[in-house]
Protein backbone atom coordinates (compact mmCIF):
# COMPACT_ATOMS: atom_id res chain seq x y z
CA UNK A 1 0.00 0.00 0.00
CA UNK A 2 1.32 3.42 -0.94
CA UNK A 3 2.37 5.73 1.86
CA UNK A 4 -0.22 8.51 2.05
CA UNK A 5 1.92 11.38 3.33
CA UNK A 6 -0.96 13.84 3.54
CA UNK A 7 -2.88 11.50 5.79
CA UNK A 8 0.05 10.20 7.83
CA UNK A 9 1.49 13.65 8.61
CA UNK A 10 -1.90 15.24 9.29
CA UNK A 11 -2.90 16.60 12.70
CA UNK A 12 -6.27 17.88 11.52
CA UNK A 13 -8.93 17.41 14.17
CA UNK A 14 -6.50 16.27 16.85
CA UNK A 15 -7.20 17.57 20.34
CA UNK A 16 -4.13 18.97 22.04
CA UNK A 17 -2.80 20.69 25.16
CA UNK A 18 0.29 22.91 25.05
CA UNK A 19 1.52 24.43 28.31
CA UNK A 20 3.40 27.72 28.36
CA UNK A 21 1.55 28.70 25.19
CA UNK A 22 1.44 32.47 25.66
CA UNK A 23 4.97 32.99 24.33
CA UNK A 24 8.21 31.53 23.04
CA UNK A 25 8.69 28.00 21.79
CA UNK A 26 5.44 26.85 23.38
CA UNK A 27 3.44 29.39 21.43
CA UNK A 28 5.26 28.44 18.24
CA UNK A 29 4.39 24.78 18.70
CA UNK A 30 0.77 25.53 19.56
CA UNK A 31 0.61 27.73 16.48
CA UNK A 32 1.98 24.95 14.29
CA UNK A 33 -0.77 22.62 15.48
CA UNK A 34 -3.48 25.26 14.99
CA UNK A 35 -2.26 26.17 11.51
CA UNK A 36 -2.71 22.55 10.49
CA UNK A 37 -6.22 22.00 11.78
CA UNK A 38 -5.73 20.83 15.36
CA UNK A 39 -7.80 21.98 18.32
CA UNK A 40 -5.52 23.36 21.03
CA UNK A 41 -5.82 24.42 24.67
CA UNK A 42 -2.99 26.81 25.51
CA UNK A 43 -2.02 27.09 29.18
CA UNK A 44 0.04 29.82 30.83
CA UNK A 45 0.55 31.75 34.06
CA UNK A 46 0.27 35.10 32.25
CA UNK A 47 -3.51 35.41 32.03
CA UNK A 48 -3.73 38.68 30.09
CA UNK A 49 -1.06 37.69 27.61
CA UNK A 50 -2.69 34.29 27.15
CA UNK A 51 -6.10 35.86 26.55
CA UNK A 52 -4.63 38.12 23.87
CA UNK A 53 -2.88 35.23 22.12
CA UNK A 54 -5.97 33.02 22.16
CA UNK A 55 -8.17 35.86 20.90
CA UNK A 56 -5.73 36.45 18.04
CA UNK A 57 -5.89 32.81 17.01
CA UNK A 58 -9.66 32.63 17.34
CA UNK A 59 -10.00 35.68 15.08
CA UNK A 60 -7.94 33.77 12.51
CA UNK A 61 -10.51 30.99 12.61
CA UNK A 62 -8.48 28.54 14.68
CA UNK A 63 -9.94 26.35 17.43
CA UNK A 64 -7.84 27.79 20.25
CA UNK A 65 -8.74 27.97 23.94
CA UNK A 66 -6.93 29.33 26.97
CA UNK A 67 -6.62 28.10 30.55
CA UNK A 68 -4.62 30.32 32.90
CA UNK A 69 -2.98 29.11 36.10
CA UNK A 70 0.17 28.36 38.06
CA UNK A 71 1.85 25.18 36.81
CA UNK A 72 4.19 25.13 39.81
CA UNK A 73 1.29 24.04 42.04
CA UNK A 74 -0.29 20.59 41.85
CA UNK A 75 -3.87 21.73 42.72
CA UNK A 76 -3.64 24.27 39.89
CA UNK A 77 -2.38 21.60 37.48
CA UNK A 78 -5.36 19.41 38.41
CA UNK A 79 -7.80 22.28 37.84
CA UNK A 80 -6.21 23.37 34.58
CA UNK A 81 -6.19 19.88 33.14
CA UNK A 82 -9.82 19.33 34.07
CA UNK A 83 -10.82 22.63 32.44
CA UNK A 84 -8.88 21.72 29.32
CA UNK A 85 -10.57 18.35 29.05
CA UNK A 86 -13.99 20.01 29.25
CA UNK A 87 -13.01 22.38 26.45
CA UNK A 88 -11.80 19.44 24.36
CA UNK A 89 -14.93 17.38 24.96
CA UNK A 90 -13.19 14.77 27.10
CA UNK A 91 -10.71 13.61 24.44
CA UNK A 92 -6.96 14.14 24.19
CA UNK A 93 -4.66 13.16 21.34
CA UNK A 94 -1.53 15.24 21.95
CA UNK A 95 0.05 16.51 25.18
CA UNK A 96 2.92 19.00 25.00
CA UNK A 97 3.97 20.03 28.56
CA UNK A 98 6.33 22.69 27.25
CA UNK A 99 6.20 25.40 29.92
CA UNK A 100 9.59 26.18 31.38
CA UNK A 101 11.51 28.81 33.31
CA UNK A 102 15.17 29.57 33.92
CA UNK A 103 16.91 31.15 36.87
CA UNK A 104 20.63 31.96 36.78
CA UNK A 105 22.86 31.96 39.87
CA UNK A 106 26.30 30.64 40.68
CA UNK A 107 25.97 27.22 42.36
CA UNK A 108 27.21 28.54 45.70
CA UNK A 109 24.54 31.27 45.63
CA UNK A 110 21.52 29.47 44.17
CA UNK A 111 18.54 30.26 46.46
CA UNK A 112 16.48 27.36 47.74
CA UNK A 113 13.19 28.93 46.70
CA UNK A 114 14.43 29.43 43.13
CA UNK A 115 15.69 25.84 42.97
CA UNK A 116 12.32 24.50 44.08
CA UNK A 117 10.43 26.75 41.65
CA UNK A 118 12.47 25.68 38.64
CA UNK A 119 12.09 21.99 39.54
CA UNK A 120 8.34 22.39 40.09
CA UNK A 121 7.79 24.00 36.69
CA UNK A 122 10.42 22.31 34.52
CA UNK A 123 10.09 18.78 35.90
CA UNK A 124 7.16 18.21 38.23
CA UNK A 125 4.55 19.90 36.05
CA UNK A 126 5.83 17.86 33.11
CA UNK A 127 5.39 14.61 35.01
CA UNK A 128 1.94 15.42 36.33
CA UNK A 129 0.70 16.48 32.89
CA UNK A 130 2.19 13.34 31.36
CA UNK A 131 0.51 11.19 34.00
CA UNK A 132 -2.86 12.83 33.41
CA UNK A 133 -2.48 12.42 29.65
CA UNK A 134 -1.60 8.74 30.07
CA UNK A 135 -4.71 8.16 32.15
CA UNK A 136 -6.85 9.58 29.32
CA UNK A 137 -4.94 8.15 26.33
CA UNK A 138 -4.09 4.60 27.42
CA UNK A 139 -5.46 1.57 25.56
CA UNK A 140 -7.40 3.57 23.00
CA UNK A 141 -7.75 2.58 19.34
CA UNK A 142 -5.77 5.65 18.30
CA UNK A 143 -2.21 6.30 19.45
CA UNK A 144 -1.79 9.16 21.91
CA UNK A 145 1.23 11.41 21.60
CA UNK A 146 3.17 12.94 24.50
CA UNK A 147 5.87 15.36 23.36
CA UNK A 148 8.18 16.61 26.09
CA UNK A 149 10.64 19.46 25.74
CA UNK A 150 14.16 18.58 26.80
CA UNK A 151 17.15 20.84 26.04
CA UNK A 152 20.81 20.94 25.11
CA UNK A 153 21.15 21.07 28.90
CA UNK A 154 19.94 17.46 28.90
CA UNK A 155 23.36 16.67 27.43
CA UNK A 156 25.60 19.44 28.80
CA UNK A 157 26.00 21.07 32.17
CA UNK A 158 25.50 24.66 31.08
CA UNK A 159 26.64 27.57 33.23
CA UNK A 160 24.84 29.05 36.25
CA UNK A 161 21.72 26.93 35.57
CA UNK A 162 22.02 23.89 37.89
CA UNK A 163 18.26 23.61 38.53
CA UNK A 164 17.38 24.00 34.84
CA UNK A 165 20.01 21.44 33.83
CA UNK A 166 18.89 18.96 36.50
CA UNK A 167 15.26 19.27 35.40
CA UNK A 168 15.95 18.98 31.68
CA UNK A 169 18.20 15.97 32.19
CA UNK A 170 15.38 14.39 34.15
CA UNK A 171 12.83 15.21 31.42
CA UNK A 172 14.92 13.32 28.87
CA UNK A 173 15.07 10.25 31.10
CA UNK A 174 11.40 10.56 32.09
CA UNK A 175 10.53 10.49 28.39
CA UNK A 176 12.32 7.16 27.98
CA UNK A 177 10.69 5.70 31.08
CA UNK A 178 7.18 6.64 29.93
CA UNK A 179 7.87 5.26 26.47
CA UNK A 180 9.05 1.95 27.92
CA UNK A 181 5.95 1.56 30.07
CA UNK A 182 3.34 2.92 27.68
CA UNK A 183 4.35 1.78 24.19
CA UNK A 184 2.07 -1.27 24.51
CA UNK A 185 -0.77 0.93 25.80
CA UNK A 186 -1.18 2.92 22.57
CA UNK A 187 0.99 5.87 23.64
CA UNK A 188 4.16 7.31 22.13
CA UNK A 189 6.32 9.55 24.31
CA UNK A 190 9.19 11.43 22.70
CA UNK A 191 11.08 14.64 23.40
CA UNK A 192 12.46 17.54 21.43
CA UNK A 193 15.74 19.01 22.66
CA UNK A 194 15.99 22.59 21.38
CA UNK A 195 19.34 24.26 21.04
CA UNK A 196 19.85 28.00 21.40
CA UNK A 197 16.55 29.65 20.49
CA UNK A 198 15.80 33.32 19.98
CA UNK A 199 13.03 33.64 22.57
CA UNK A 200 12.21 35.59 25.72
CA UNK A 201 14.11 33.07 27.87
CA UNK A 202 17.45 34.19 26.44
CA UNK A 203 16.64 37.90 26.19
CA UNK A 204 18.85 38.81 29.15
CA UNK A 205 22.02 37.22 27.76
CA UNK A 206 24.84 39.57 26.86
CA UNK A 207 25.68 40.03 23.18
CA UNK A 208 29.15 38.65 23.85
CA UNK A 209 27.66 35.42 25.22
CA UNK A 210 25.22 35.21 22.30
CA UNK A 211 28.09 35.61 19.84
CA UNK A 212 30.04 32.90 21.66
CA UNK A 213 27.10 30.50 21.36
CA UNK A 214 26.47 31.34 17.70
CA UNK A 215 30.06 30.48 16.85
CA UNK A 216 29.39 26.93 18.07
CA UNK A 217 26.31 26.44 15.86
CA UNK A 218 27.12 24.96 12.40
CA UNK A 219 23.94 26.56 10.98
CA UNK A 220 25.43 29.93 12.04
CA UNK A 221 22.18 31.18 13.53
CA UNK A 222 19.94 30.72 16.52
CA UNK A 223 16.70 28.84 16.14
CA UNK A 224 13.21 30.32 16.20
CA UNK A 225 9.84 28.97 17.33
CA UNK A 226 9.09 28.19 13.68
CA UNK A 227 11.99 25.73 13.64
CA UNK A 228 10.13 23.51 16.09
CA UNK A 229 6.91 23.32 14.10
CA UNK A 230 8.08 20.58 11.72
CA UNK A 231 9.47 18.20 14.36
CA UNK A 232 6.45 18.84 16.57
CA UNK A 233 3.98 18.06 13.79
CA UNK A 234 5.87 14.89 12.90
CA UNK A 235 5.77 13.66 16.49
CA UNK A 236 2.09 14.59 16.84
CA UNK A 237 1.06 12.80 13.66
CA UNK A 238 0.62 9.15 12.69
CA UNK A 239 3.88 9.31 10.74
CA UNK A 240 5.75 8.76 14.04
CA UNK A 241 3.61 5.94 15.45
CA UNK A 242 6.61 3.58 15.77
CA UNK A 243 8.95 6.20 17.23
CA UNK A 244 9.09 5.98 21.00
CA UNK A 245 11.49 7.18 23.67
CA UNK A 246 13.53 9.39 21.33
CA UNK A 247 15.14 12.67 22.34
CA UNK A 248 15.53 14.65 19.12
CA UNK A 249 17.98 17.59 19.02
CA UNK A 250 16.73 20.61 17.06
CA UNK A 251 19.80 22.75 17.36
CA UNK A 252 21.31 23.69 14.00
CA UNK A 253 24.01 21.07 14.57
CA UNK A 254 25.20 22.46 17.93
CA UNK A 255 25.37 19.04 19.56
CA UNK A 256 27.65 17.49 16.94
CA UNK A 257 30.25 20.25 16.69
Amino acid sequence: MAFDSKKMFSVEGKKCIVTGGAQGLSRGMAEGLLENGAEVVLMDLQAEKLDAVVKEYQEMGYKAYGVAGDLSKKPEIDRMFDEAMKLLGGSLDVMVPAAGIQRRYEPWEFPEDMWRLVIEVNLNHVWFMCQKAIQVMRDKETIGKIINIASMSSYFGGTTVPAYTAAKGAVAQLTKSIASDCADHSICCNAIAPGYMDTEMCANMTQARKDECTARIPAARWGTPDDLKGPLLFLASSASDYLNGAVIPVDGGYLVK
